[in-house]
């Protein structure tokens, strides 16, 4: 591959080879790689002339579209830094935190995110400008249409090109503990990440990718955004996962063969695509795919093997975080192991440590450590934190619990923090969940700890029953007794309707534990 080195160059080489390919395609229009880089060329004066410099923040709380893209790379052309926010939050001091917190000039976002950042920006004085995108009247002071960046100079003046080094975007965690915390990431993290992950999955400019996943994450960010970029191949982009059809009939349309998603979205297309009613989907919208990824949340067996069984195409699992660019590893096309999330991509390095952080041997479990080219930069403004996310040898600690096979493969068995300690025994919540989807008659499941009167862990089960299906807890009683050992046994059950999820459709745990100790509270307040 040429040699490009940030996201600056990859938009440059790509207008100047292939200008009239197309690179966005949208339901309403399609952009190519020429129109994207004037766009951006024009929006980075505008933001310029709003007095955006190198090193300045600038969020895009936006769904998919070709703004949202526009925006990062007219940041970009300046040195200036995206802050993709999660659109889901409405918190108003939320929003706020993370404004503050990265010093953001302003905010380029749409109508239906108005409200939120209004009440946000009220607490958060350092922002200047909200930019809206589908909006030219009804603004309030402060607020202005997006198009009017675009209206000036052709390009910037003058501006500093921003280095490899230098941090091309700053993405917030899920704050599972504590607040939300800024994840520095460079155009190294991001080009580099993009390159490997190519080289793994045999990816052609001739491909066509399918982006329903949100740009805010970074597995969509880099996983198909920049890896359509630096490969100069189509990303047909929705801006909602639901309804389907849409994006369905668009994949038979445009000849879709690269499908990224996460577990749940395999888990329900494997249901659908049984008997003659899957018949459409198997051979019309999913003719052409040819490589499926799935990332964000461990992928069941059972989902792997009812999906390949049904659209003949292996489902290649993948591992990684915000803090990895994210891809750290992926299943080799040529040679996938179920079961693994693959082995590291090129630049990458793995390794499991103990709670000491001495190395352990394959086969040994133990936390999940990496390092390379994909690893962030650090925790914005938060020096002790990146220090604690670090092993004494440099290495980014994961927080996950793995094992790496013989032959290099890397498997997980669970989030540290999500492992139950039953009487001194580690039990894997993955391993249970896993075990109880194998009920004809459930849909989801999610187990936690819960805290005993002796200082020790319960296992609780939160149990979503498949439509039409009746359950009761007697009888997924006796169906726990026969399929595990008394010590990985869930002692409550909750039948519920639905289970927390993130814009990922990843389960939160830390809703269920924090949802169990507020009704303990209540009931101990009670009594």
């Amino acid at each position: 591959m040429k040699t490009l080195r940030t996201l600056n160059d990859l938009l440059d080489d790509a207008a100047q080879t292939v200008g009239s390919r197309v690179y966005l395609a949208e339901p309403e229009r399609e952009t190519t790689f020429a129109q994207m880089r004037q766009a951006a060329l024009a929006t980075a004066a505008g933001l310029q002339a709003a007095g955006v410099k190198k090193g300045d923040c600038v969020a895009i709380v936006h769904r998919n579209s070709r703004f949202f893209v526009q925006a990062y790379l007219a940041l970009s052309r300046l040195g200036a830094v995206a802050v993709p926010i999660n659109f889901m939050v409405q918190k108003a001091d939320e929003l706020a935190y993370m404004l503050n917190d990265c010093g953001a000039k302003g905010v380029v976002t749409q109508r239906e995110f108005l409200r939120g950042l209004r009440a946000a920006r009220a607490k958060a004085l350092g922002v200047e400008r909200l930019w809206v995108t589908d909006a030219q009247n009804g603004l309030e002071p402060g607020e202005e249409p997006f198009a009017k960046l675009e209206s000036g100079p052709a390009e910037p003046a003058g501006a500093e090109p921003p280095a490899e080094e230098d941090t091309a975007s700053i993405l917030y965690t899920s704050g599972t503990t504590g607040s939300p915390k800024g994840v520095m990431l460079t155009h190294r993290n991001f080009v580099t990440n993009a390159e490997a992950s190519i080289e793994r999955l045999g990816l052609k400019d001739k491909d066509v990718a399918l982006c329903i996943l949100p740009m805010f994450h970074s597995f969509a960010w880099t996983g198909l955004v920049v890896i359509g970029l630096r490969l100069r191949l189509k990303v047909v982009v929705f801006s909602n996962i639901a309804p389907p059809t849409p994006w369905l009939k668009a994949m038979a349309k445009q000849g879709v063969t690269v499908f990224a998603a996460v577990p749940q979205i395999y888990s329900v297309l494997a249901k659908q695509a049984k008997g003659l009613q899957g018949l459409a989907l198997r051979y019309w919208f999913f003719r052409k795919i040819r490589i499926c990824i799935s990332g964000a949340a461990p992928l069941s067996p059972a989902t792997a093997q009812a999906f390949k069984a049904a659209f003949g195409v292996p489902i290649l699992e993948g591992f990684g975080l915000t803090e990895t660019s994210p891809v750290a590893t992926i299943n080799p096309p040529d040679r996938p192991k179920p079961g693994s999330v693959g082995t590291p991509i090129r630049g990458v390095r793995v390794k499991i440590v103990d709670d000491q952080e001495r190395d352990l041997k394959p086969g040994q479990e133990g936390e999940v450590c990496i390092a390379g080219d994909c690893v962030m930069k650090g925790y914005y403004r938060l020096p002790d934190a990146t220090r604690e996310a670090m092993t004494a040898d440099g290495w980014f600690k994961t927080g996950d619990i793995g094992v790496l096979d013989p032959d290099g493969y890397l498997s997980i068995r669970d989030r540290k923090k999500d492992m139950i300690i039953i009487k001194g025994l580690k039990v894997f919540s993955a391993q249970v969940e896993a075990t109880l989807l194998e009920h004809p008659g459930i849909e989801e499941a999610a187990i936690i700890g819960v805290p005993d009167e002796h200082g020790d862990e319960t296992i609780k089960a939160f149990i979503v029953p498949r439509k039409g299906v009746s359950l009761d807890k007697a009888s997924l009683m006796q169906f726990c007794r026969t399929k595990f050992d008394p010590y990985k046994r869930p002692r409550d059950i909750e039948l519920v309707e639905s289970l927390p999820k993130n814009a990922l459709q990843k389960v939160l745990k830390r809703t269920l534990r924090q949802q169990e100790l507020d009704k303990r509270a209540s009931s101990s307040g009670a009594a």
